[in-house]
């Protein structure tokens, strides 16, 4: 089938989560390698909030106290400290912007019920998109298979016709899964999205 839809993750593929900052803070105060990630992001009160059952400032305060507590001590905001240091890949950013009009492009992205409000109103860009799917807004995420079908519908395509980019493995498989073709792009590891989608035939430019 021709491609005719490419869907990006945000954070990790639009949006440089900056392992390395966060690498950074876990050495300056003493902690496990990915505590951060671990605190924020691996337990069940991000899981309720990117289901958009959960409260996000809730969430926000107990991953703060679960890092002062693995670390025993009394920590400065280092969540925000790393989250204010992400910023947009641009280059990616160029390649979107290259894909159309040959392409339907899409946002489909484990996030909070405020991601499409900081795509539009914090960093612009949403009028690149065709189509932004939030799961905290469809209550459902990856790599709950529904998530994809759901993408492929809202752009009117089959999900044969889709390729689909995440930074995480397990995210990737589903997408295959359910029949879209799917990249693993990790910017932190080198990773040139532009080859690995020229590799699956789609042009760019």
């Amino acid at each position: 089938m021709p491609i005719n839809a490419i869907i990006f993750d945000f954070g990790g593929v639009i949006n440089n989560m900056r392992w390395d900052v966060a690498r950074d803070l876990e050495d300056e105060h003493g902690l496990e390698r990915n505590a951060l990630l671990e605190s924020l992001y691996r337990n069940q009160d991000w899981l309720d909030v990117e289901e958009g059952r959960g409260d996000i400032v809730q969430w926000a305060v107990n991953a703060h106290r679960k890092l002062e507590g693995d670390a025993g001590k009394k920590l400065p905001p280092l969540h925000q400290q790393w989250r204010d240091s992400w910023g947009l890949i641009e280059e990616n950013i160029e390649i979107i912007k290259g894909l159309k009009p040959q392409y339907k492009v899409s946002i489909l992205s484990n996030a909070d019920l405020n991601l499409e409000e900081r795509i539009k109103d914090g960093i612009g860009i949403h009028h690149l998109f065709d189509d932004i799917i939030s799961s905290a807004v469809v209550g459902v995420a990856k790599p709950k298979h529904e998530i994809y079908e759901l993408a492929a519908k809202r752009l009117e395509l089959p999900a044969e016709e889709c390729v689909f980019i995440d930074d995480a493995e397990r995210n990737v498989t589903a997408a295959r899964e359910v029949g879209m073709m799917a990249v693993h792009f990790c910017v932190h590891q080198g990773d040139v999205l532009a080859d690995q989608l020229a590799e699956l035939g789609v042009r760019l430019g």
